[in-house]
């Protein structure tokens, strides 16, 4: 089984290399995407990766509030779009 783990406050700058990089010690990264605005193409500052369970809520745990590139990350297990509107 797989998590999809969230990601905010990331610096416009990340590549998704390096956000790989960040959550690889904690076990095999799936996927990575940050996510961009849809007019302009710049980064919205957020993004979603994929591991498997265990590792992906070890990842979780170490990350959040972790400071990276002077920002303090915000680490959690994302939530499923809400279809109410």
């Amino acid at each position: 089984m797989s998590i999809t783990i969230y990601v905010a406050n990331l610096p416009k700058h990340i590549k998704e290399q390096q956000i790989q990089a960040l959550f690889s010690p904690y076990g095999d990264v799936h996927s990575v995407k940050l996510i961009n605005d849809i007019d302009t193409g710049e980064p919205l500052g957020y993004g979603f990766i994929e591991m498997d369970n265990n590792a992906g809520n070890q990842a979780i745990q170490a990350l959040s509030g972790k400071e990276f590139e002077g920002q303090s990350l915000q680490v959690n297990q994302a939530r499923g779009r809400s279809t109410d509107r």
